[in-house]
């Protein structure tokens, strides 16, 4: 990773540094990447809300942003998860290029990986297991990553990226682990994991740190997620759910799962979690009628643009970056 610039005092200062502009230019190529890959395998791309009665409530001890509309109190989208579920009435398959605000605690600060307000690429496959999404992000991931060392080397030398690292990107050679073996090895490195718990962002940087290539974390224990991750049916208390996390320690690209949709265990699920069902009135008269069975992911676009760009912080891959705690344009 390159070293930190300041975090700039204008917008002004931030976007005629030279490191900005290539950043931006590979997080275009990107995105055309994104569409290209989706499109091209019969994905909808759709526009998603930004705000609603109700947004995504497992998200990692951040805070919600409220809103008046018209006189009711809305959220500002911390995900489009539910909605992504409710799209699938419509389509087989969709995407979105989703803007996201989460306050997150002040201590992610410092994480490099965290922003208040970030974009997040979107899928999700009606009638998919989670190792069809997971096919679908390992294949994602590495067509980009490929389209970006082929068609921005100039950028990336800029950068001071070393392709070299993305050997076994584009090659689709991902790892994978159980969190129950990611927790034991975190023990046995000295890191307090708690084995019921979502890996920690120190953890996730541990684990992302030893590894030279991508690698997938499946089987998060029950009660660490939302709702709508499903639970095993072979495995009681174990979920269907994974994080592809990036290699060298830039940590956390994507999460995703099989998704809870019967309306029974969807409300069963959100007492256990602490949720008010009467919160989410829309959704569940969905899943009443009947909402498809399916699996999807989110990946952090300014964390994947990190991550290729080999920028040390996620501010630096964003042209208005809003880092936690901080005022800024």
């Amino acid at each position: 990773m390159t070293s930190t610039p300041a975090f700039p005092s204008s917008p002004d200062q931030h976007l005629m540094r030279e490191s900005t502009r290539a950043t931006l230019r590979v997080q275009s190529r990107m995105l055309a990447a994104t569409r290209a890959f989706l499109t091209g395998r019969g994905f909808q791309e759709l526009l998603p809300p930004v705000i609603g009665p109700v947004t995504d409530p497992g998200i990692r001890g951040s805070k919600q942003v409220d809103v008046d509309f018209y006189g009711h109190k809305y959220k500002l989208m911390t995900s489009a998860i539910l909605y992504k579920q409710a799209s699938l009435l419509a389509f087989d398959k969709i995407f979105y290029i989703a803007p996201n605000v989460r306050l997150e605690p002040l201590e992610t600060a410092v994480t490099h990986r965290h922003l208040a307000e970030f974009h997040q690429i979107d899928v999700e496959i009606r009638d998919a297991r989670r190792e069809d999404a997971m096919e679908v992000a390992e294949q994602l991931v590495a067509h980009v990553v490929d389209d970006v060392v082929r068609g921005l080397p100039g950028d990336l030398e800029l950068l001071g990226r070393d392709t070299d690292a993305f050997r076994e990107v584009v090659q689709g050679l991902f790892g994978r682990t159980t969190h129950k073996e990611a927790t034991a090895d975190l023990v046995a490195l000295g890191h307090p994991q708690d084995p019921g718990a979502e890996i920690d962002w120190q953890g996730e940087e541990i684990i992302s740190a030893k590894s030279s290539r991508p690698f997938f974390v499946v089987d998060y224990p029950k009660g660490s997620r939302g709702f709508y991750d499903r639970e095993d049916p072979e495995q009681p208390g174990v979920l269907r759910n994974f994080d592809l996390i990036a290699p060298e320690g830039y940590g956390e690209l994507a999460s995703g799962s099989e998704r809870e949709h019967d309306y029974a265990a969807l409300v069963t699920r959100m007492r256990e979690t602490g949720e008010n069902p009467a919160k989410y009135g829309w959704y569940l008269d969905l899943a009443r009628r009947g909402i498809p069975a399916s699996s999807g992911f989110g990946i952090g676009l300014e964390r994947f643009t990190r991550y290729v760009a080999g920028r040390t912080a996620a501010w630096e891959a964003s042209a208005y970056p809003k880092v936690p705690g901080v005022v800024s344009a």
